[in-house]
């Protein structure tokens, strides 16, 4: 006797009564954007040792540790700025767009929520898109600062190098030692990514306004962040001790798994996507 195929479960069904509620916050992570191409730290099929992440600290005592960042990341950048949103990203998009959410908090430095057609949207760790001088605190295009990275080192992206996460790149230690550091262009001080780097603090007006917009919702789902930074964790925290709703999108286990309503454990494009096509709208 043949079995009847059986479907596998869409699990679009399991959030749509928490989202057709209205309302909702989604606080994003790098598995958000894994799908555009973009690696995470943490994500499933990733091997090896944890990969050491650049310090707060030591960027802005150790010129070395500046050098080895621009090194990598000016091999890593022109990926990084050509990636695309997502079917995540557009579903996210067009569920602000028909009224269901109150806004996005991301995690992530990529802007592909905005490029996606999001509006409210709160940069926890800020966005890789903008340079910043450590002396008197002006803001650069990071396509200008590039530019300026790659006249002084010409021959730069001939390399070939390995994608890693926040549009850093995999690099020799030998090679960054020739590697040439340009500075602000206003005073000569020493630039930097106008990110979070790990170590940082988020701005007090970014956390208070992350805060608020949790505190004003009636649910929150977390989209691709295995909660292990604090900086996201604390919403997740916040919303289970006011009592909303908190639903779990992410491959793998999550910090926040005791504390979620739902959990489910899938792709969050695919997810979101049949979500948005259950409730009718055009991403």
């Amino acid at each position: 006797m043949t079995l009847p195929a059986t479907q596998p479960h869409d699990s679009s069904a399991d959030l749509h009564p928490l989202i057709a509620s209205g309302n909702v916050v989604v606080l994003t992570g790098a598995g958000c954007s894994t799908e555009s191409g973009i690696p995470d730290y943490r994500g499933p099929g990733r091997t090896g040792p944890p990969r050491t992440p650049i310090l707060h600290d030591a960027f802005l005592r150790r010129p070395e540790v500046r050098q080895r960042y621009w090194a990598r990341a000016t091999l890593g950048w022109a990926r990084f700025s050509a990636a695309e949103p997502n079917r995540a990203h557009r579903a996210i998009a067009a569920l602000e767009r028909a009224g269901f959410l109150a806004g996005v908090i991301t995690q992530n430095v990529d802007r592909l929520h905005q490029r996606a057609g999001s509006h409210n949207v709160i940069e926890l760790h800020g966005a890789l898109a903008e340079v910043h001088c450590l002396d008197c605190r002006a803001l650069h295009p990071r396509d200008e600062v590039h530019l300026r990275l790659l006249e002084a080192n010409p021959s730069w992206l001939g390399r070939t190098t390995t994608a890693a996460p926040d549009g850093d790149s995999e690099l020799e230690a030998d090679l960054v030692e020739s590697f040439r550091v340009v500075s602000c262009r206003d005073c000569g001080g020493p630039l930097k990514p106008n990110v979070v780097f790990f170590g940082g603090n988020v701005a007090p007006a970014i956390v208070a306004s992350s805060y608020s917009l949790v505190e004003s919702a009636s649910a929150l789902l977390v989209v691709g962040s295995s909660l292990q930074v604090f900086s996201g964790y604390r919403f997740v925290r916040r919303a289970h001790e006011r009592g909303l709703p908190v639903a779990i999108l992410n491959q793998g286990p999550t910090r926040g798994d005791a504390l979620a309503t739902l959990r489910l454990d899938a792709q969050a494009g695919e997810v979101l996507k049949m979500l948005v096509d259950r409730l009718g709208l055009i991403d």
